[in-house]
């Protein structure tokens, strides 16, 4: 009798049309007055892979898109000045911020009721502040070299207060997105986020 694995056919499909749904979503910007995009949840496909097959698989579909992001910005590596400021951005700005993406399935465990979303809502809370220190930290030692002398009416002088305000207002605004759309879709689609379908 055999012992190898069969080669998961149905994670790798469904892992591969999440990430290019994410891509698609991550192309819609709308732009937002203190700078920063507003996309329509393009990160939460990919959250939702890291709760359907766990964080293992997560982590390796946001890898992938992260690479995809990094392609699609690759113009934006170019800014660094030196070889330790450009490989910052390629890690932190994408390859990092994207990726961690992958551990919100890890609340699975800790939130084991999986008839509410609490899982899921707290997993992109946690994956989305993971992400925005990933930006906070590029946005001030590389970015903040661009810092306006004023932003959202105060003076700056200061890059990291300037990266948090910058980062943090549009990533908050993407994460009240996400959770308003994750409230509104986890009932009807609750067996699908729990991945309970997997189980027929």
């Amino acid at each position: 009798m055999s012992t190898k694995k069969k080669f998961p056919i149905r994670q790798f499909v469904e892992s591969a049309l999440m990430v290019a749904i994410a891509t698609v979503l991550s192309l819609f910007k709308i732009d937002l007055p203190f700078g920063g995009g507003l996309t329509i949840c393009s990160m939460l496909p990919i959250i939702l892979i890291s709760h359907r097959h766990g964080v293992k698989w997560g982590l390796a579909t946001a890898f992938v898109y992260s690479l995809i992001q990094l392609a699609l910005g690759l113009d934006n590596v170019a800014y660094g000045e030196t070889f330790v400021m450009a490989a910052g951005i390629v890690l932190l700005d994408y390859v990092v911020a994207y990726t961690v993406l992958g551990l919100s399935g890890a609340f699975n465990k800790v939130f084991p009721d999986r008839g509410k979303p609490t899982a899921v809502v707290v997993g992109v809370i946690v994956t989305y502040f993971l992400r925005f220190l990933c930006h906070f930290v590029t946005g001030a030692w590389i970015w903040g070299v661009w810092m306006p002398e004023e932003f959202m009416n105060m003076p700056m002088t200061n890059p990291w207060i300037y990266s948090a305000l910058y980062n943090g207002w549009y990533m908050l605004a993407e994460l009240v997105l996400t959770l308003v759309v994750v409230l509104l879709l986890y009932k009807p689609l609750g067996r699908y986020f729990r991945g309970e379908d997997l189980k027929k």
